[in-house]
């Protein structure tokens, strides 16, 4: 029996190695259109590889997954992320947790991720066959069975062999990108971090909390990163022009003000510029009261009168920007949209159109936040395939 991968990323390696393991007799060949595999893991988490998360704070799985998380909810059931923790550890990748919740290779280099797929292809004679592109099944003839993991396909030409088919195709989108902000004033402040911010559309429901950077063209960071995955869809449709509200502390309205009146009370003699009770860097805190007060940003605590106290409360907890644009995060990328999973068996993932052919990683409609989330639904859809196409012949 033979099987095909076509698509040598995350997904396709994992598939490959576990269907390996559970039919040693299986001939699996990987199909690579460009020269080199595992490009993106090696790119991944700064080149460390955020191979996946330890779930503690994730409550309900649509926090991490926009795209597919009732999906996801029912395939844990067959490999989860402590089933990839002990997989990767069993097969000699030590990992650590980190304070984030987010796990990486021990080594901190994605390196030992890819030398532990390569090493295994070759223990187990998986054959990779690089620079070649499948554009249809007849590519494929003598082929048992078909596992496409091509990953995401931004621009959506990658999907259009799987289209002809009859598959449907949920548009891609870029996710997972930062935002062009084109204040001076604030791009001047590049390289400054704020620990726990929240950042909201207006009047929509896409919100999210965590660090956040202020770059040279704009904001990035975990908060920036989550909030364009959450709202991918609905930025695109904006072509990345869209308003952008900022919480610099993830405080109530109540709280900053109680804060404010406290200081003034207890230290009235300190000058605004000189002491900030919010724990923000002191170059944001200087731009935040510029922009708040404008000249009177030099007067101390007591001096604010009712009209600067609600100036400084609505800057800090409802700043405004223009997002003008994405820029993509490092050399990392992620698309939502894909198969959609109405195409596909929800236990198998094989698909409904073409019997024997399956679908498993970033090809799917599924996309994850930052964190570790994506690579570990490449493992789990990888390892769901690898179960299912040896389910069948058992």
């Amino acid at each position: 029996m033979k099987t095909a991968i076509v698509g040598g990323g995350a997904a396709g390696f994992f598939l490959a190695v576990n269907l390996k393991e559970m039919m040693p007799e299986m001939e699996v060949t990987i199909f690579e259109r460009s020269q080199r595999v595992l490009a993106k893991v090696e790119v991944s988490g700064g080149g460390r590889c955020n191979c996946t998360n330890s779930f503690a704070e994730v409550r309900d799985l649509q926090t991490v997954y926009p795209r597919g998380h009732r999906l996801m909810k029912r395939l844990f059931n067959v490999f989860d992320h402590q089933d990839a923790y002990a997989w990767f550890e069993r097969h000699g990748v030590p990992l650590v947790t980190q304070e984030d919740q987010c796990v990486f290779p021990q080594a901190q280099d994605s390196h030992a991720i890819i030398d532990c797929f390569l090493s295994l292809a070759r223990r187990y004679r998986i054959q990779i066959v690089t620079g070649h592109k499948i554009l249809s099944l007849e590519d494929l003839q003598g082929y048992d069975y078909v596992a496409v993991t091509t990953g995401g396909s931004p621009k959506g030409e990658g999907l259009k062999w799987l289209s002809d088919m009859g598959h449907e195709i949920v548009a891609p989108v870029p996710s997972l990108f930062t935002f062009q902000v084109a204040d001076k004033a604030l791009t001047a402040l590049m390289g400054t971090v704020v620990e726990d911010a929240t950042v909201m559309i207006p009047g929509s429901k896409f919100r999210a909390s965590g660090p956040l950077l202020i770059t040279h063209w704009g904001m990035s960071g975990p908060a920036i990163l989550k909030l364009s995955s959450y709202a991918a869809r609905q930025l695109a449709e904006r072509q990345y022009q869209m308003p952008l509200s900022v919480n610099w502390r993830t405080m109530g309205t109540a709280d900053v003000e109680a804060l404010v009146e406290e200081t003034v009370g207890r230290y009235p003699q300190k000058q605004l510029t000189t002491f900030c009770p919010f724990g923000l860097p002191q170059r944001l805190w200087a731009y935040l009261l510029e922009k708040a007060l404008a000249d009177r940003a030099q007067v101390k605590w007591k001096e604010l009168n009712r009209k600067d106290v609600n100036r400084l409360v609505n800057t800090l907890c409802n700043d405004t920007y223009a997002i003008e644009g994405r820029a993509v995060f490092k050399d990392e990328f992620v698309t939502c949209g894909g198969v959609s999973l109405q195409s596909v068996h929800p236990s198998t993932l094989e698909s409904k159109v073409v019997p024997r052919l399956y679908f498993a990683g970033e090809v799917l409609d599924i996309d994850g936040v930052t964190g570790g989330f994506n690579f570990q639904a490449a493992w789990t859809t990888a390892y769901v395939v690898a179960s299912s196409i040896a389910g069948k012949l058992s």
